[in-house]
């Protein structure tokens, strides 16, 4: 029988080209936020699934990866069995929660606050399809221990300029705050058991329009009534407007800090990328407790950066709450658009190949890859080929810079292969 080689729905192999191309995009998100301070981290792929389960992940819950019990833990002889019987341990389907995890069990040890850098593998039963994957990468930087918005300034400008080494010019910060909404929706006389489900009907504005939410929620049964006027007071708060929102009891204190946030990375922008007030975003995840934001791009209408203030997660791990707020980079989907806009990955290292003509010539050619390497010059060796200049459109592919040739022990000077 034929065995697939396929990769499993939703993942995907990295061929060099493509690794050379993400491994620079990591490399040059970390080294923006480490000038900013930020510190690298790393957690395990694998969480605990009542830790998992129980972290108001939105609708990722529905998409976790659970891994079932080993050995004796796993008892196929009960009856009824349950998931709970039969898994203990799930694969983490975004950063936020296991750094959560990871700074309750090692905060004694870290500076407070806390700047952190993430970056790894995640994993959402999703249904495959492009842009959707089962297997993705996320970058994420968080602050921990920072109560101010002063947070949230330095995230989204940390951000930005991420962005902008990633060659990124063209794109908009959208800022909301979930405080903001809920007291909305509650003064239009929804129970606050009820913020939940209008939000994530609401965070489908962008794909169903206006139209679409309404449909959604009166399928939902809520009084036609309620949903039209919530539906209108997003109308009214578009403006920020003072009056207007002091009608729906919006606290004062929120509504300057938007302002603050929205002013200083405006002035921190100097003209290069805007920051606007959006109140019909959301953000999936139930965690999120006040400022929200994501960063879109105008040249391709794509979102590409996302995060928000999550107070109350730590505090389910320990006895007080920490205030804590996390800005997470699209990096799989920068990677498709820079992919197929055929970026190409600047090189800071020259990267030589020397062809060598008979086996007599390995100890020499070795010897002069090892004197270039010392050097801090790429260098790969190879036999030359019948074809040679098959060979050198080969190495051109290859994106190497320069090749020497060496016979008879002798070494030629290295020359360019652009001029081949």
């Amino acid at each position: 029988m034929k065995i697939n080689t396929a990769s499993a729905k939703g993942t995907f192999d990295i061929i060099p080209q493509d690794m050379n191309l993400r491994e620079w995009m990591k490399k040059t998100i970390i080294d923006t936020y480490k000038k900013s301070g930020f510190e690298q981290i790393e957690t395990p792929s694998i969480e605990n699934l009542d830790l998992l389960t129980k972290s108001e992940g939105g609708e990722n819950l529905n998409l976790l990866f659970k891994i079932l019990k080993r050995g004796e833990k796993l008892d196929l002889s009960k009856e009824n069995l349950n998931e709970d019987d039969l898994c203990d341990l799930g694969l983490r389907y975004d950063l936020t929660l296991p750094l959560s995890r990871f700074y309750t069990n090692n905060r004694e040890h870290l500076p407070n606050p806390f700047k952190a850098i993430q970056t790894g593998w995640v994993w959402r039963a999703e249904r495959p399809q492009k842009g959707r994957f089962r297997q993705f990468t996320q970058c994420d930087i968080d602050i921990m221990g920072e109560k101010s918005e002063i947070a949230e300034i330095e995230l989204i400008t940390t951000t930005a300029r991420a962005l902008q080494a990633l060659s990124f010019k063209n794109f908009t910060v959208k800022i909301n705050d979930r405080r903001l909404l809920k007291s909305v929706i509650l003064s239009l006389g929804f129970k606050d058991e009820e913020v939940g489900s209008l939000c994530i009907s609401l965070d489908k504005m962008d794909k169903v329009g206006m139209e679409g939410v309404k449909k959604e929620l009166l399928a939902k049964d809520y009084d036609e009534d309620q949903v039209t006027k919530f539906l209108a007071s997003l109308e009214d708060l578009k403006g920020l407007d003072e009056k207007t929102l002091a009608k729906y009891n919006i606290e004062e204190d929120v509504l300057q800090s938007l302002k603050n946030v929205i002013a200083v990375v405006k002035n921190q922008a100097k003209g290069q990328y805007d920051i606007e007030f959006d109140v019909t975003l959301i953000r999936g995840m139930g965690y999120y407790t006040g400022q929200i934001f994501e960063i879109v791009s105008n040249e391709f209408g794509s979102s590409i950066a996302g995060g928000g203030r999550y107070d109350k997660m730590i505090g389910r791990f320990q006895k007080e709450d920490v205030p804590a707020v996390g800005f997470s980079i699209g990096f799989e989907r920068i990677f498709q658009m820079l992919k197929e806009t055929n970026f190409e990955v600047p090189e800071s290292v020259e990267k030589i190949a020397l062809i060598f003509n008979t086996n007599e010539d390995i100890n020499a050619v070795l010897e002069w890859a090892n004197d270039l390497r010392s050097e801090g010059k790429i260098v790969s060796v190879f036999p030359k080929h019948k074809k040679f200049s098959k060979q050198m459109n080969n190495l051109q592919k290859q994106n190497f810079g320069f090749y020497g040739l060496c016979s008879n022990g002798e070494k030629e000077e290295l020359t360019s292969l652009s001029q081949e």
